[in-house]
C-alpha cells in the first residue's frame, strides 16, 4: 500500500477553504484532515464543528480525516455529523475512563475510530486498544498549534509503534500528525507510517503550486 496523504484545512487559506477543498478533491487526494480544539484539552480554537459539519455538501471523492484535541469529545460528534467514511480521532490524554464508550460510539455511527496519542504518551498505553480501533494517530509535535519544531525521537517512537501494531496481528493504520516536512516525509515512511498529515512544513508552504505539491509528496510516500 502506497501512503495516503490528508492535507490539513486548517494550514490553509482560512477566506478560501471551500475552492481548497474543490482543488484538493479534483487532484485525487484520498482525505481531508480536520482539526477542531476545545481551548481547555489544547489551548487554541481552530475549525468548529459546523465547519466541519458543512464540509461533506463540498466533497466529492475525499473522505473526512476528522481529529478532535478535546475532552468529552463525542458531544461533538452530532454537531460535525460524524458517520460512514469518517476517520474520527480521539486522544488518548483527554478521554480517560470514557475512552471504550467513545470509540464504541464513533463505530455505532459507521466511522472509524483512531486513537491519537501525544509526544509524551508512550506507545505500549495503547496495545490494549488494537483490537477495538483502525488505527493510531502518533503525534511529532505537541498539539495545538502548526509550524512547531518535530519532537526528538519522534522517528524511533513511529517505529515502535509500527513494530507494536504488526506484532498484535491487528491490520491497523499508522497516521503521523506533525512537521511532516519535505525533508523528514520519507523517513516517516520508512518508520511505518500510512498516513501523512501534511501542513505548514510541506503542502502549504507560501508561493507552492498545490498540483505540483502534492504529487511531490506522494512520490516521497510512495
Amino acid at each position: 500500500m502506497n501512503g495516503i496523504l490528508s492535507p490539513s484545512l486548517m494550514c490553509a487559506d482560512v477566506l478560501n477553504l471551500q475552492s481548497e477543498l474543490t482543488v484538493l478533491d479534483n487532484l485525487g487526494v484520498e482525505y481531508i484532515h480536520l482539526d477542531f480544539m476545545d481551548n481547555r484539552f489544547v489551548h487554541n480554537l481552530t475549525l468548529n464543528p459546523e465547519l466541519i459539519k458543512a464540509t461533506k455538501d463540498v466533497l466529492r471523492h475525499m473522505q473526512r480525516d476528522i481529529h478532535l484535541m478535546a475532552f468529552e469529545p463525542e458531544q461533538y460528534f452530532d454537531r460535525m455529523d460524524i458517520g460512514a467514511g469518517d476517520i474520527v480521532s480521539v486522544h488518548y490524554e483527554a478521554c480517560g475512563d470514557t475512552l471504550g464508550d467513545v470509540i464504541a460510539e464513533i463505530r455505532r455511527r459507521g466511522a472509524s475510530p483512531f486513537i491519537a496519542i501525544s509526544p509524551d504518551t508512550p506507545c505500549e498505553a495503547l496495545t490494549d486498544w488494537f483490537s477495538a480501533i483502525d488505527g493510531v494517530v502518533l503525534m511529532t509535535v505537541y498539539p495545538g498549534f502548526a509550524g512547531r519544531p518535530i519532537v526528538k525521537g519522534s522517528l524511533e517512537k513511529l517505529s515502535h509503534m509500527r513494530r507494536l501494531m504488526d506484532d498484535s496481528g491487528y491490520r491497523l493504520l499508522l497516521e503521523v500528525d506533525g512537521h511532516v516536512s519535505w525533508e523528514l516525509c520519507g523517513q516517516m515512511r520508512a518508520a511505518g507510517a500510512d498516513l501523512f498529515v501534511a501542513g505548514s512544513s510541506s503542502l502549504y508552504q507560501p508561493g507552492l503550486d498545490r498540483k505540483e505539491a502534492v504529487e511531490r509528496m506522494a512520490a516521497l510516500v510512495k
